[in-house]
């Protein structure tokens, strides 16, 4: 015999489950990274400013219509009170004008009296006097009675709101006992107003508290902004000073200044700097011993294979042993060049400059590299400053800088002017001192393919290279040359440098730009050329 089915309880939706775990997860930690799945579809959190603003302003807002409404009510409180001990004054004075006679209620009032309290006066206030047996006295006929159990004992004045020949009024009414008329019903007196004297009053009540809030309401949210904007500008200032560092500035901040509600914050981001300089420097320092451990062997990997160049060997053996040496020959130019960028990124070592003159460390990287340019048949020439018309030499150019790093920073220059200029290419190397502006500029300039202007902006990262462009460079020349020029405070520029204009050939120009030490005269011109 078969089990009979069973009905499953209904299951949970796998996405709802996901969604409160995801949720959970957020408001466990805000500020873990978002999951990238997620990154698009989740909305940015809103600021800090709106989000205090909103729950400043809210209450305010809403605490407003609700003052109105309370103002309202109390204003009308106030506007009944005199006007109703008004009416219970009438009241008790119109009480005492009746007397009995011949066993009739009667209600003896002055003629003034009488115009004051009648129907059609321009106070519009209304009074009625009924006899013990419900005959009227003197007064209004039309006006309502009270009910039987509402009538209030004599000498007791009692109020309520109700309406005649459809206007809304307010009666205060009492009633009389008559000591000669043992046994009769005590007589009713009332008196009434209309309330158009109260709304006044409670309207001019309502107009001197509300008017200045209309000018009140908007001072406090213009206070309520001034001071929270005041409250942020430590954030405000905390925002600015990491925005004006320098990309290697990883000194700590002084968590000392911040309001005490922000102080854990820096504190944090402080021992996060501190790691992250540890880091930097651990990456670095393993760079430059790497580097530094693999110049020997290769060294000695090419000298053996010249020296197995020189023997005797088939054409196999001798392609070979030539493309050993010239990949050692790049392996050990690439570790050159990996110590140079290792020392270029370690500003953070007390690096103390001294005067230096760039035209000469100019002239010296150009001594370097003319063998090379030679080799590929190349011009390399330089240009500097002018010497004086009375023989002396021209003045030095100087900068406050490292000798040998701006020379570095020069030879990764030429050297890849010299990897990505056709054969009986030109080569300049300029050094154009400004004294007005108080810089001087370092450039190199060669007739080669040039730099598409897409490209300019990604050469200068580290192991970048144009797809398609022949060369053996490692692309950390320009990058190396960046790190050396931001050291000393400098900026790198890279440029067209057209040659020929029909059709139009564009080498390219490498601009560094120095600050110098102190204005110089000088001028440009064709010193020499090598």
């Amino acid at each position: 015999m078969a089990e009979p089915a069973r009905a499953s309880p209904p299951s949970v939706p796998a996405t709802d489950t996901l969604d409160d775990e995801a949720r959970d997860a957020r408001y466990a930690n805000p500020f873990a990274p978002p999951d990238e799945t997620e990154a698009v579809a989740e909305a940015r959190p809103r600021s800090l400013f709106g989000e205090i603003l909103d729950w400043m302003l809210a209450p305010l807002l809403l605490l407003w219509p609700m003052s109105i409404a309370v103002t309202y009510l109390v204003a009308k409180s106030i506007a009944n009170g005199p006007f109703d001990r008004a009416l219970e004054t009438d009241a008790y004075v119109l009480a005492r004008q009746i007397h009995p006679v011949n066993g009739v209620a009667e209600l003896s009032l002055p003629a003034s009296a009488r115009d004051f309290l009648r129907a059609d006066n321009v106070d519009n206030v209304f009074f009625q006097v009924l006899g013990s047996r419900g005959e009227l006295v003197g007064g209004d006929r039309d006006m309502p009675l009270p009910r039987e159990d509402d009538r209030p004992p004599p000498g007791l004045v009692q109020f309520r709101d109700d309406m005649l020949h459809g206007i809304d009024i307010r009666v205060a009414y009492t009633t009389v006992e008559l000591p000669q008329m043992p046994g009769a019903q005590p007589a009713l007196v009332q008196v009434a107003e209309t309330l158009d004297k109260r709304r006044q009053l409670a309207n001019d009540i309502i107009k001197g508290v509300i008017l200045p809030q209309f000018v009140i309401l908007p001072l406090a949210i213009l206070l309520v902004w001034f001071g929270l904007s005041r409250g942020l500008a430590p954030l405000h200032a905390l925002q600015s000073n990491l925005r004006m560092r320098r990309p290697d500035d990883l000194s700590p901040l002084e968590a000392r200044r911040a309001p005490p509600e922000i102080e854990p914050l820096v504190t944090s981001f402080n021992d996060l700097l501190t790691r992250l300089e540890q880091n930097i420097e651990l990456q670095k320092r393993f760079i430059a011993d790497a580097a530094h451990q693999m110049k020997t062997p290769l060294a000695g990997l090419r000298t053996q294979a010249e020296l197995a160049l020189r023997q005797d060997a088939s054409p196999e053996v001798h392609r070979s042993l030539e493309q050993i040496a010239t990949s050692s020959e790049h392996a050990a130019r690439l570790v050159t060049q990996l110590l140079a960028l290792a020392r270029a990124e370690n500003r953070m070592s007390g690096q103390v400059f001294t005067p230096v003159d760039v035209a000469d460390v100019a002239r010296l990287a150009v001594r370097d590299w003319v063998q090379p340019a030679l080799a590929k048949q190349m011009d390399l020439g330089y240009e500097g400053p002018l010497a004086h018309d009375d023989g002396e030499h021209a003045a030095p150019v100087e900068v406050d800088g490292n000798p040998v790093m701006l020379r570095e920073m020069l030879s990764n220059l030429i050297d890849n002017a010299i990897r990505y200029t056709p054969a009986g290419g030109r080569i300049t190397v300029r050094v154009r001192p400004q004294p007005t502006a108080g810089v001087v500029h370092l450039e190199v300039e060669d007739t080669g393919l040039g730099i598409p202007a897409a490209e300019r902006g990604r050469v200068i990262e580290r192991f970048y290279r144009i797809l398609g462009r022949e060369g053996d460079g490692s692309g950390l020349g320009l990058a190396i040359v960046r790190e050396i020029a931001t050291m000393h405070g400098g900026t790198l520029a890279i440029e067209d440098n057209v040659y020929q204009q029909s059709p139009r050939l564009a080498g390219t120009l490498v601009r560094v730009t120095l600050r110098l030490r102190a204005a110089a005269p000088g001028a440009s011109g064709n010193l020499a050329r090598g």
